[in-house]
């Protein structure tokens, strides 16, 4: 059976103050072109169709028209929820929409359900798990603590029990939103992290098939087996260097399986170049980023007079400056950004603790501003659901 994966559309998103929809309608062309060429059996869309829980109306009619085309083509179509989509406005209708042939799972409740695919050599199942807010839904699965991968846990022995009842030889998918451990992150991805705790590691995936992640905008493969096909498009300049597309993944009869990726379609590629902004505009060798999208770091030890300006001048698409003129070693502004660099919020907030009072929180303290971050990030990610 020949999958196609996918996922981060971010459908609605910008990038910095370029609207992308013409650049998402030119991915959505392609993406059915792909379909349709490479005679696909099933696609895989892993999480964040939209970028937020209430989309433009623009970005709503795109989705609308991707639906319809690959319900013309025939060709099942699997989609979950993300941490940026509203569950319960993109499974509105899902049942109806279910019977042409795209089947929405966004109800956490229904991830042992499969949509069971077959072709010449048996049964394919595949599990949609949307993405899954440990606060919101350890109740529903009885989860202990409130982590990703004490919930993720508890929904894949669902998977793996309902798997279990199935005719033996059942080749079996799964979909999942999470951070996994191993997983390398950009700064477009919205955080997920709970209890300090936001990655799961692979082996919750044990005894499947192929799981098709989605939430990293990096296409990776954490194991055969295991892969995330990242976001179709950039959406921040720390995707520079990434190779976007998708996966096509062919699972055979005994579930060996082969992957190839399969690029998408670049609106304009992306640089970050640095230097005194003299050094920028006579540098012979910047002369092919040009045409690229440009996020300029300017080193002056001064700021320059009209820096954007002159820098438009050389690189029409400049889209972002941002001033880091060099400092001494001992400079207070870098050592307090280096005391923050890769620090979690509980860490920081602790670190604030420390220096106000003189002395570290001790371990009660520490579960208090735990408890507090948490319940901040829980009350966020309920607005989302309810908005």
């Amino acid at each position: 059976m020949r999958l196609l994966h996918t996922s981060d559309w971010h459908l609605g998103r910008s990038f910095h103050r370029v609207n992308m929809l013409g650049a998402q309608e030119e991915f959505i062309d392609h993406l059915v072109e792909v379909v349709r060429a490479r005679e696909v059996d099933a696609v895989l869309v892993a999480g964040d169709v939209y970028d937020r829980a209430v989309p433009p109306l623009a970005a709503v009619e795109l989705f609308d028209q991707a639906l319809h085309r690959l319900a013309a083509l025939d060709v099942p179509t699997l989609m979950i929820s993300g941490n940026h989509d509203s569950a319960r406005r993109l499974g509105v209708a899902a049942g109806l929409i279910g019977r042409a042939g795209i089947h929405l799972r966004t109800d956490p409740a229904s991830c042992e359900v499969p949509v069971v695919l077959s072709d010449a050599h048996g049964e394919v199942a595949c599990y949609g798990l949307p993405y899954l807010e440990p606060a919101l839904v350890k109740a529903e699965f009885g989860a202990e603590g409130t982590s990703h991968e004490a919930v993720l846990g508890k929904a894949m022995d669902r998977v793996r029990a309902d798997l279990a009842g199935r005719p033996p030889g059942t080749r079996s998918v799964v979909l999942a939103h999470a951070f996994v451990t191993g997983g390398q992150a950009s700064e477009s991805e919205r955080d997920i992290t709970v209890g300090g705790v936001a990655s799961v590691p692979a082996a919750v995936f044990d005894g499947v098939d192929y799981v098709a992640l989605g939430h990293l905008h990096g296409s990776q493969v954490l194991g055969e087996r295991v892969r995330y096909s990242g976001s179709p498009l950039a959406y921040s300049f720390s995707e520079a260097r990434h190779r976007k597309g998708m996966w096509l993944v062919d699972l055979g009869a005994d579930g060996a399986l082969t992957a190839e990726q399969l690029d998408t379609p670049v609106p304009r590629p992306l640089a970050r170049i640095s230097g005194t902004l003299a050094e920028l505009l006579a540098d012979p060798a910047l002369t092919g980023y040009e045409d690229h999208w440009i996020e300029a770091t300017l080193t002056d030890a001064a700021r320059p007079a009209e820096p954007m300006a002159r820098l438009l001048a050389r690189f029409p698409h400049t889209l972002t400056l941002v001033f880091a003129p060099e400092r001494t070693e001992g400079a207070p502004e870098i050592s307090y950004a280096r005391r923050l660099r890769d620090r979690s919020d509980q860490q920081i907030a602790e670190d604030f603790v420390a220096h106000v009072r003189g002395s570290a929180a001790d371990a009660a303290e520490a579960a208090v501003l735990r408890q507090a971050i948490d319940e901040v990030r829980a009350a966020d990610a309920a607005r989302e659901v309810v908005r």
